[in-house]
């Protein structure tokens, strides 16, 4: 599956502090529900690359820290602002759910050695050509950590049956990793 391919890396300037590609353009559209013919087709899809990024070695690859926002890193650095976020929400989802979901993805623990991340597989960073993933862009986050963040798709974009299919086709999906994922 292609990714992009940077052709010019641009630096920090007028306020904004990160170094950003030029990439490549790869056709496609971003993804959506109405653009997908199989979802659990495209869940088992996402899951393979996942995988083979997965499998890549990490030897002097980034890890977590500001560059990346802690992606890959411990979840406890999300704790204040989840707390803040959940409570903003306490009118619109069962508080108690909520943050048994939270607590539960905190105590479970990442064990297995440093993987690559994405970091972003968010919606609008899969791309679709004739009803099926045909990309993955904006590897901005990328880093060498808990693969956890790469499992976020599973409940802001997949359900049901393609949930499952995508947690049964991944590699590297213990329980404790799924549930810090669910968090």
């Amino acid at each position: 599956m292609p990714i992009p391919t940077p052709l010019a890396i641009g630096k920090p300037a007028h306020g904004y502090p990160w170094l950003w590609p030029v990439n490549r353009w790869i056709d496609g559209e971003n993804a959506t529900i109405e653009r997908i013919d199989d979802l659990r087709l495209f869940a088992r899809d996402l899951a393979k690359f996942l995988n083979r990024l997965r499998s890549i070695g990490t030897t002097d690859a980034p890890t977590p820290g500001t560059d990346n926002f802690y992606l890959g890193g411990d979840l406890a650095v999300y704790g204040a602002e989840t707390r803040e976020c959940i409570d903003e929400l306490k009118n619109v989802v069962d508080l108690n759910v909520v943050i048994a979901v939270w607590e539960s993805a905190l105590n479970a623990t990442w064990s297995g050695p440093a993987v690559w991340l994405h970091g972003d597989v968010a919606a609008e960073n899969l791309l679709m050509k004739g009803g099926r993933l045909s990309a993955l862009i904006d590897f901005g986050q990328l880093a060498a950590g808990d693969p956890t963040c790469d499992l976020t798709i599973a409940w802001t974009f997949l359900s049901g049956a393609s949930r499952e299919e995508f947690r049964t086709c991944l590699s590297v999906v213990d329980a404790a990793t799924w549930s810090r994922g669910r968090g």
